[in-house]
């Protein structure tokens, strides 16, 4: 390995953890680091993360990072970040420090904020692509600033910032010189236009957020500032930022219209690029930015799963049925397709295409018989049944993909690809680099320092692991479709009773 190669430095601040990555231009993996950080849940359906955790796992990391690159050659030549999405922080420009904890995109508390405003649901979905729900950032920034002691007279007078996870990052490795935002971010909050490319005035007055909080938007690869010496011991140019998902699009390379990845992390994502036009959902999908370049948005038709990692981490740290997430692969072979096993896995509510928050999870079909296999299998084959759902939506807004590429932690299971295949009929690809969304900021923050020259430099990169294609037949195929959207309709019921 040569002495002067260069490295991208990828911050993932994901959901339950802060990682660090530096890739070398081919998508190598020269260096990693990772730490959990603490979930707190202070109330039902509330989900809270420390700011300052959040901040002194992401500097440990990327420090970790930085410094083991350097010990194999590496010189780490910019920055990118990738985020939760829609998580919300607001803090004091004067300190820097969060008024409140994070409130996390799977907070359900403000439901009834959505609920009445219902009225201006259309409104809504005409200019952000989104639905009124408590997932986006909007009524979350609105509850900081009703709920904590004279936070809205502060934020009144311009003293208050907010800020996705990634302006927040950004804010702190600039010592504040920073207020920014990217597109594929700002799409999330329920206060972005996304047709004009601006935070939108009505939409402000809706949600009663002062205009002075709000971050600048930028591309997904552009200049947002130097982190400063003293924070990482390097003054590195931060120049590419997205969304996770949206970053996960980038990382798979799918840039062109019909493309479609499907990552599976502590939430299940399916993103569809469209192309230049916003496919406008009649099916309770989310038409958002998929990535901005340039100034030119290309827009992605999305679905979003509340849980999918989620639901093995509950196996086994909320009622303690396995010991590692490795296990279930194993445990789900042992049995047939017809154990009779269903969970639906409504923790935070259900997303699309359901968009109900009160639904809370559901287990059907258990017996005297019923074991921690059928538990680890059920919450596995939720996945692949709520990923059919997304596909499905998507067809029906006329636009499909006979090839789904799939990231994220929980795509190392074979047999879960494997049934993903056999239930969405398609074939399943998987990359080699199963970093997407890490790899997509890596790309994005190469792309604008000329490390890459343009998409077809970054796409020249990508190497396939595997690929999964359907075997069931289908009569088994639509006997589990059945019995899946039974239990469903089960947890619905019960949710709207």
């Amino acid at each position: 390995m040569s002495t002067t190669e260069t490295g991208i430095l990828s911050i993932d601040q994901g959901t339950t953890s802060s990682r660090a990555i530096v890739f070398l231009k081919s998508g190598e993996i020269v260096a990693s680091a990772q730490q959990e950080f603490t979930q707190y849940y202070p109330d039902n359906g509330w989900v809270e993360h420390d700011p300052e955790e959040i901040w002194r796992s992401t500097l440990l990391v990327s420090k970790q990072a930085i410094e083991a690159a350097a010990t194999k050659g590496i010189k780490v030549a910019c920055i990118g970040i990738t985020n939760q999405r829609e998580t919300t922080l607001v803090w004091d420009k004067s300190t820097g420090k969060a008024i409140y904890n994070a409130i996390v995109w799977q907070d359900r508390r403000t439901a009834s904020i959505c609920k009445d405003i219902q009225s201006e649901l259309e409104t809504v979905r005409a200019k952000t692509g989104l639905l009124l729900d408590p997932y986006f950032s909007a009524t979350k920034i609105s509850w900081i600033l009703d709920e904590v002691t004279g936070a809205r007279e502060l934020a009144e007078k311009g003293q208050l910032a907010f800020g996705t996870v990634d302006s927040f990052i950004t804010w702190r490795l600039t010592q504040g010189k920073s207020h920014i935002t990217d597109a594929s971010n700002a799409s999330r909050t329920n206060l972005y236009n996304i047709h004009t490319g601006k935070w939108d005035e009505d939409l402000l007055s809706l949600f009663r957020v002062p205009k002075s909080m709000l971050p600048e938007v930028k591309n997904c690869s552009d200049d947002f500032g130097v982190s400063e010496k003293n924070v990482l011991g390097h003054a590195l140019p931060i120049t590419g930022i997205a969304g996770d998902q949206q970053a996960a699009l980038f990382g798979q390379c799918c840039f062109n219209a019909g493309e479609l990845k499907s990552t599976y992390g502590t939430g299940c994502f399916a993103l569809l690029n469209t192309g230049e036009n916003p496919v406008d959902s009649k099916h309770k999908l989310l038409t958002t930015v998929g990535y901005q370049l340039n100034g030119k948005t290309t827009y992605a038709l999305e679905g979003a799963i509340f849980t999918a990692g989620a639901n093995i981490q509950w196996l086994r740290d909320g009622i303690q049925v396995i010991e590692h997430a490795r296990q279930t692969q194993t445990l789900a072979e042992t049995l047939s397709y017809d154990h009779g096993v269903f969970l639906v896995p409504g923790f935070a509510g259900l997303g699309a295409p359901h968009w109900n928050p009160n639904a809370r999870a559901s287990l059907f079909g258990m017996t005297r018989n019923t074991t921690a296999a059928h538990l680890a299998r059920a919450g596995l084959e939720a996945v692949c049944y709520q990923t059919f759902d997304l596909l499905t939506a998507m067809h029906n807004d006329g636009m499909a993909s006979t090839n789904v590429w799939v990231d994220g932690g929980m795509v190392a299971n074979d047999w879960l690809c494997q049934f993903l295949a056999d239930i969405l009929n398609v074939q399943i690809k998987r990359p080699a680099i199963m970093e997407s969304t890490a790899l997509g900021a890596a790309y994005l923050a190469g792309l604008h320092t000329g490390i890459y020259e343009n998409l077809e430099d970054i796409a020249s990169h990508k190497r396939i692991d595997s690929s999964f294609s359907p075997k069931l037949d289908e009569d088994t195929r639509k006997q589990l479709l059945k019995k899946w959207h039974k239990a469903v309709d089960a947890t619905l019921a019960f949710a709207n009773d």
